[in-house]
Order: structure tokens, then C-alpha cells, then sequence
């Protein structure tokens, strides 16, 4: 009778959780149920991070907005909270950039907000 190899989809599984961890340390790389482990708690961190990078920016943001106001003369709460009552809709990345690569503009956006 022929000899019959088992076992190929679980060869495969194998293969393809090893192949994702590639470049981890230790016995993370080479044996399957660290791998595993080591997988999940990858996708874990992948999620919460990819929602913690959208706070990290705004933060980001706020502190240009901020720097940029204070060599006006003037404060970030008290501008964001001109801006609210004058119903202006700029996000806080857009005021980031303008005060970075527009200074003219965003000094001229201030003093209008400020006047009234």
C-alpha cells in the first residue's frame, strides 16, 4: 500500500503564522504558539494605536496653533473660542498648516477674529 503524507493545512496554517512573524525576537519567531500569542497581541496594539495616532495629532496641532498665537500676542482657548462664536468651520490641522507654511494668512485670520 502507498505511504500517505498528512497534514498539508496544517503545514500551510503553520507556515503563513511564521511567516508573519518574521523579524520578532526569540522563540516568538520560530515556534508556532508563541507566534500566535505574539500575533494577537500585535493586532491589539495595532488597533488601539491606529485610534491613539488621531489623538496624538490633534495634540499636535493644538501645540503649532498655540506657539504661533503666543507670538501674537494672543492665547489658544481664547482664539478657538472667538473662532466658535463667529462660526468659523476651520478643523485644527488646517489652522496647523496655515500657521506653519502661511504665516501672512493666519496673522491676518487672527486679527480679523480678534477685532470683534
Amino acid at each position: 500500500m502507498v505511504r500517505v503524507k498528512r497534514g498539508k493545512i496544517a503545514n500551510k496554517r503553520r507556515r503563513n503564522v511564521l511567516k508573519q512573524v518574521k523579524g520578532y525576537r526569540f522563540s516568538r519567531r520560530n515556534k508556532e504558539r508563541e507566534a500566535k500569542v505574539a500575533i494577537a497581541h500585535a493586532g491589539n496594539h495595532a488597533f488601539a494605536h491606529r485610534r491613539k495616532k488621531k489623538n496624538d495629532f490633534r495634540r499636535l496641532f493644538t501645540i503649532k496653533i498655540n506657539a504661533a498665537l503666543r507670538s501674537m500676542g494672543y492665547t489658544y482657548s481664547r482664539f478657538i473660542h472667538k473662532l466658535q462664536d463667529k462660526n468659523v468651520k476651520l478643523n485644527r490641522k488646517v489652522l496647523s498648516q496655515m500657521a506653519q507654511e502661511n504665516p501672512e494668512t493666519f496673522k491676518r485670520l487672527v486679527n480679523e477674529i480678534a477685532e470683534s
